[in-house]
Order: C-alpha cells, then sequence, then structure tokens
C-alpha cells in the first residue's frame, strides 16, 4: 500500500508541473474569453503620414494635441513652436495661428496643449505655460480669455495649468489642469469658475496606510499622501458625455464615461474592462499595464483608446466589447515612437505622434469596415444588416467572439432563440444566453405542458409507493446490519455510529474508500464538462482529466500522509489505513450532490443559479463535518484538539508541498549537471 501511495505521488506530482506559458501579444490581435490574445486581420492601414515640412511650416516640435472639428478641419496644438496648425481633411495646410490681438495689443501662445472646436467654429486653446484658455473666432480674432479661476472651493496653492479643453452643446467649458486631482474644472458659458466633476478615487497601498497608522506625524509629513489621480485627456461623444483618460497603472477605470453630473457611466459588459491590454507581465521592455493618453469618440457608441506605452489603439463598443486592435511603437513607417493625440476623420483614425513630430491617418480595411457597419447598424436598429455584416466579419476571422454575439442579438430580436442560443455560447456570453434559454424554455413548455404535469405526477407517485414500501420493510425491525457498501451512506447520515463502526467493528474497507476518491475524479470530470453552459466557466479545449489527479487525488493523499505524520506525535490512535478511510468515506456527500447538481444546471437561466451554487456550499460543509467526525473518532481526540490536529493539517501539508518542490528542482538541476558533463565529454572524445 505504501509503495502504492509513493507512485501516485509521484504522478500527481508531475501533473502538476507543465503551465501554461504565456506570451506577449503581437500588433494585431483580440483577447477572447480567457483572457488570450488572438491574431485577427488588420483593422486599419496605414494611408498618409504628413509632417511639418510637408506642410512647409518647418518640424513640428512635440505637438500635443490634435482634434477633428466639425468642418473635418484638423487642428494641432504645436507645443514647441506656440502655434496652433490648421488643415483641411485632406490634410493640406489652411492657416497657423501664431499671434492674435488682445487689447490692442500682440499677444501669443506660450506651448500651447489642447485645443478644441465648437460647432459654431470657436477655437478654444489650452494656453498652458500662459495658465489661461483662450477663445478665438473661427477667422483668427481674440474673442475673449479665461483666466485662472477663483473660489473659496478651490484649496490653497491650487494653480491653473490647463493642458486639455473641451465644450458640449450647453457651451459649458470643460478644462482638465495640470496638478488638479479634484477633478475636471468646469466653466459656465461666460467663463464663469462652477465647480469640479467626475473626480477620481484615492487608490492606496494597505502596506502604506498600516506604516503611516504606527508612524510619527514626523515620519508621516514625508510620506507620499493619498490623492485621486489627476485626468490627462477627455472628449466629447455625440450624446454630450465626456470620455476621460487616467494615467493609472494597473487600473481597472482608467477609461471613464461622465454624464453631466459627474458620474461614471461607462458600460463594461465585455469580457474585460475597456483598459487597454490585459494582463501583461511586469518584464520585458514595456512592462505594466496600458497607459491611455487619449480617447476618441465615434458614431454607433464606438470609441478608440490610445496606449502610449505601447502605441496600440483599442477599439470598443458602447458595451464595453473590445472589437480590435492595431499600432505599435517601433521605426516602422506605420509604427509610432510617442504618440499623444487621437481622433477621427469620417471612419478614419489620426494619431498624432509628438516624438517623431508627425500625423499618421489610417483607413480601415475590409475587415474593420465590415466590424463597424455591423455596430454602427445595431446600434441604429437594423438588426438583420448587422448580422449580415457580422457574418462576412466571421469569414474573415472565424476567432472573432464578439460577431458571434452580435449575431445571437440579431436572432434573438428576430425571435429564434435556439439558434440565438447557439451563437451566444460561441461568443461566451452568459448573459443573453440565459435571456435566450429562458425565452426558448418557456416556449418548451408552452408547448409540452401536458406531458410535463403528467411526468411530474408519475414522478410523485412512484416516490410515494417507494417510501410506503420502504416504511412497510423496517416495520417491526429494531436492528439494521448494514453492509461493507452500504457502509459509507450509513456514515454519511450517521457520521458517529459509522466512523466507530468503521474503526471498532472493522466495517470500513480501504479500497472502499479509494472507490469513493476514484468516484469522485469521474464525477468532478463530468461536472467540469457537462454542466451547462451557464454555470460552467471551464475552457472545455483545455480540460485535462488528468489534472484532476492534482486536484483530488494529490490533496487526499497530502491529507492522509500530513494528518498520520502529525498524530503519531499527538498521541493520536488512528492508523494510516482507517485515516485513509475515513478521509475517503467524508468525500461521500461531493460524489452524490454533483450529479444532481449537473442535472440541475441544464434547466436553469443564470438569475436561477444560487440553488446551483448553494449545493456546492452543502457538499462542502457536509465533507468537512463528516471529515471532523471521522478524524475525532479515528484518533479519539476531543472536539477542541480535533479541530487544532486539523490546522496543523494543513500546515504540514503546506511543508510537504515546499520540500516535494525543493527535491523536484534539486532532481532537475542534477540532471542538467549530468546531461552537461556528458554533453562536453561527448564533444571532447
Amino acid at each position: 500500500m505504501k509503495r502504492t501511495i509513493a507512485i501516485l505521488f509521484i504522478i500527481t506530482f508531475l501533473a502538476g508541473v507543465a503551465a501554461p506559458v504565456s506570451a506577449e501579444p503581437k500588433d494585431n490581435y483580440n483577447y477572447n474569453f480567457w483572457g488570450e490574445a488572438v491574431p485577427s486581420p488588420s483593422p486599419y492601414v496605414l494611408e498618409q503620414l504628413v509632417t511639418g515640412k510637408d506642410l512647409n511650416i518647418g518640424s513640428f516640435a512635440t505637438p500635443q494635441d490634435l482634434f477633428v472639428g466639425p468642418d473635418d478641419r484638423i487642428y494641432v496644438a504645436d507645443t514647441g513652436n506656440n502655434r496652433i496648425v490648421v488643415m483641411d481633411e485632406q490634410l493640406r495646410m489652411t492657416r497657423v495661428i501664431e499671434t492674435f490681438e488682445n487689447g490692442g495689443k500682440p499677444d501669443a501662445f506660450k506651448q500651447p496643449e489642447g485645443v478644441f472646436v465648437d460647432g459654431k467654429g470657436r477655437i478654444y486653446v489650452a494656453d498652458t505655460q500662459n495658465r489661461r484658455i483662450v477663445v478665438l473666432h473661427k477667422d483668427g480674432k481674440l474673442l475673449r480669455v479665461i483666466g485662472e479661476p477663483k473660489s473659496i472651493l478651490l484649496r490653497a496653492g491650487f494653480q491653473f495649468t490647463p493642458i486639455k479643453v473641451i465644450v458640449d452643446r450647453a457651451e459649458r467649458i470643460y478644462v482638465v489642469s495640470r496638478g488638479s486631482y479634484e477633478g475636471i474644472i468646469e466653466f459656465d458659458s461666460d467663463g464663469t469658475f462652477i465647480g469640479f466633476i467626475g473626480t477620481n478615487r484615492v487608490r492606496f497601498d494597505p502596506l502604506d496606510l498600516f506604516w503611516k497608522r504606527i508612524s510619527t506625524k514626523a515620519q508621516r509629513d514625508q510620506m507620499e499622501l493619498f490623492i485621486p489621480l489627476e485626468f490627462n485627456n477627455l472628449d466629447l461623444d455625440e450624446n454630450g458625455f465626456i470620455y476621460t483618460t487616467t494615467s493609472e497603472e494597473n487600473s481597472d477605470r482608467p477609461l471613464k464615461m461622465l454624464n453631466p453630473s459627474g458620474a461614471d457611466i461607462l458600460r463594461s459588459k465585455g469580457y474585460f474592462p475597456p483598459k487597454g491590454d490585459i494582463n501583461t507581465l511586469n518584464i520585458g521592455s514595456t512592462p505594466g499595464s496600458s497607459i491611455l493618453v487619449d480617447v476618441a469618440s465615434d458614431e454607433g457608441g464606438l470609441y478608440n483608446a490610445l496606449d502610449s506605452k505601447r502605441g496600440r489603439i483599442f477599439t470598443y463598443d458602447k458595451d464595453g466589447n473590445l472589437l480590435y486592435t492595431f499600432g505599435g511603437l517601433g521605426s516602422k513607417h506605420d509604427n509610432f515612437r510617442t504618440p499623444a493625440a487621437i481622433d477621427m476623420l469620417g471612419n478614419r483614425v489620426v494619431v498624432l505622434d509628438k516624438d517623431y513630430g508627425r500625423i499618421s491617418v489610417f483607413e480601415p480595411t475590409r475587415y474593420g469596415s465590415l466590424i463597424r457597419e455591423a455596430v454602427i447598424a445595431l446600434y441604429n436598429g437594423k438588426s438583420e444588416e448587422s448580422s449580415r455584416a457580422w457574418r462576412q466579419v466571421l469569414q474573415l476571422n472565424a476567432n472573432f467572439e464578439v460577431g458571434y454575439i452580435g449575431i445571437g442579438k440579431s436572432l434573438l430580436k428576430a425571435g429564434d432563440n435556439r439558434e440565438a442560443m447557439a451563437y451566444f455560447e460561441l461568443g461566451n456570453s452568459r448573459e443573453y444566453y440565459s435571456e435566450a434559454f429562458k425565452r426558448y424554455r418557456k416556449e418548451v413548455v408552452l408547448e409540452r405542458f401536458g406531458y410535463i404535469v403528467a411526468s411530474i405526477a408519475a414522478f410523485a407517485g412512484l416516490l410515494f409507493l417507494a417510501v410506503r414500501l420502504g416504511k412497510r420493510r423496517m416495520a417491526g425491525r429494531h436492528y439494521n446490519e448494514v453492509g461493507i457498501l452500504k457502509n459509507p451512506f450509513y456514515t454519511m447520515l450517521h457520521p458517529f455510529n459509522g466512523f466507530w463502526e468503521m474503526k471498532f467493528e472493522n466495517k470500513g474497507r480501504v479500497k472502499v474508500a479509494v472507490g469513493i476518491v476514484f468516484l469522485l475524479v469521474i464525477v468532478t470530470i463530468i461536472k467540469r464538462q457537462y454542466s451547462a453552459f451557464i454555470v460552467n466557466y471551464n475552457n472545455l479545449s483545455d480540460l485535462n482529466s488528468i489534472d484532476e489527479l492534482q486536484y483530488i487525488l494529490l490533496p487526499f493523499l497530502l491529507w492522509c500522509v500530513a494528518n498520520w505524520s502529525l498524530t503519531t506525535l499527538m498521541d493520536g490512535e488512528g492508523k494510516f489505513k482507517e485515516i485513509v478511510m475515513a478521509t475517503g468515506y467524508a468525500l461521500m456527500p461531493l460524489v452524490l450532490i454533483y450529479i444532481p447538481q449537473v442535472l440541475y444546471s441544464q434547466v436553469i437561466t443564470s438569475e436561477e443559479s444560487s440553488f446551483y451554487y448553494l449545493l456546492d456550499a452543502i457538499a462542502f460543509i457536509w465533507f468537512i463535518g463528516l471529515l471532523f467526525v471521522g478524524t475525532m473518532t479515528v484518533h479519539q481526540y476531543s472536539a477542541g484538539k480535533t479541530i487544532v490536529t486539523m490546522i496543523l493539517t494543513l500546515v504540514v501539508i503546506g511543508i510537504l508541498i515546499f520540500l516535494g518542490v525543493l527535491f523536484f528542482s534539486m532532481m532537475q538541476q542534477m540532471v542538467n549537471f549530468v546531461t552537461s558533463i556528458y554533453n562536453e565529454l561527448a564533444f571532447r572524445v
């Protein structure tokens, strides 16, 4: 038996050695439901590159902002040259605004970092180093200057350093000021300060908070303050909502969409929050999460986020589904060095690179155009047109899960619930699958109501007869002899008697306990594989039944060995085989509950899944209770000593795992050493 245990140990350890290796995604990709970067066709290709020299105005000097006006003119805040450059939609130079008349005197910008043009053609410039907002008529004449706001709401030492500006339809002016962690500054149409909106939440490290609590006042004064991060950019969509970006690493909300009251209403119904790259490693030349520096809204609820860290552009729909990614850092003509701003020119994407000092214009490929067509058509309620476009998208990229969801939505709207379920499952959308399943289940119940009622009545009648027959057979019996095979069931319902008879009346069997463990492995495989899609979050293509050895057999063996090793030092009376039997018999509730749980999952929606998870909790609590009684009975411990023993057993398991990993690591190094010696000798001989 010990030899068998040792072999099982080695097998289960080796099963856990192999682990998937994640790789950094390439330029064009999308993330599937499992967070894997899946290559995709290119959605956009470079159409045109424009520099200052191409416009005969000299090179751009660290330009910081780009805006496409309502008239499709392109405005660039050429920060280092202290000017605003205006181009037409063909990117031909129209005008350069360097000076303007202010109160009868010539005036000029000083490193402007933001520019915006409203529906009336008025040009709003965030004149950063002059600490003001300059409003110009479309012909370049000065309309007014908005200086530093004055209010008791402003903290002492506040400095107005505007870097971005937008104006909504009500002519309210929103300004991002560098160092303003209170939020976005809001002015009314007259330039009067109103207040702040959309303040970011404070993030802090619990460890830093702990040290701050126990530090002296002098030490606390030298520590970094917990203040919210400031916004770094903003944009206005067609409905008047404000998109914002924040340069916060490892945040799930670097993008926000603010309503007029400042509340974040950005939808996040995709697989992952709209935050750029996910699951990025903290190694390599560009470690960590994306740094979003600009956002550009598009029609149909689409919006594009610009990542300065890797030079990528992420496009999302109104629900937060990532549609495609393109771009990247590098020296190729379609790459960037330091992308600073992005905007839409019709269906084209315009990106400003401040270090290269150039503007890149990308036009959509057929793949990108079809995705835009499908999303915009669905947004406008044209489900058939959207479905047709999605099917063409899937012909180009069958791995595009959002496309399946789009088709499913169209089918759901058309009333084809059964077909919609299939597409939602392909798209891994449990929310919409649940809705389609609810409608389909209602159809089935209405069609077959008579059969269902008759089946339930027949089942209830059979159950009643079985109970009556069982009571009649049990009548008059005062003692019922339980067989070896029935003993696990008896122990499950009568744990104190069952474990007592197992230890002192020889009614337990090791082979029965081992059989229960293997039954648990089988039912766990069935549960992982065949639970309904609504509650099954396993990647079925990656499921490996051998892994169950790692997750079930290995913990079982570790518990038995650790408990036996520990209780020999704590006056435990249990033998190793009794520990194996008690542990195996305690697993019986898991075996019995998992199968009906799988069947139950086939008829529920996501709103009804609470009972499914309740069954999990009942099975686990039942198992812990049986393990407690079994351990107490086998070792003849008190309740308190049993609890201590179980906790210490977990500690010993941790030590065994550490020693096991250390042993296999040393073995691997020894094998590598011997292999290198052999190769060296073979080379020299």
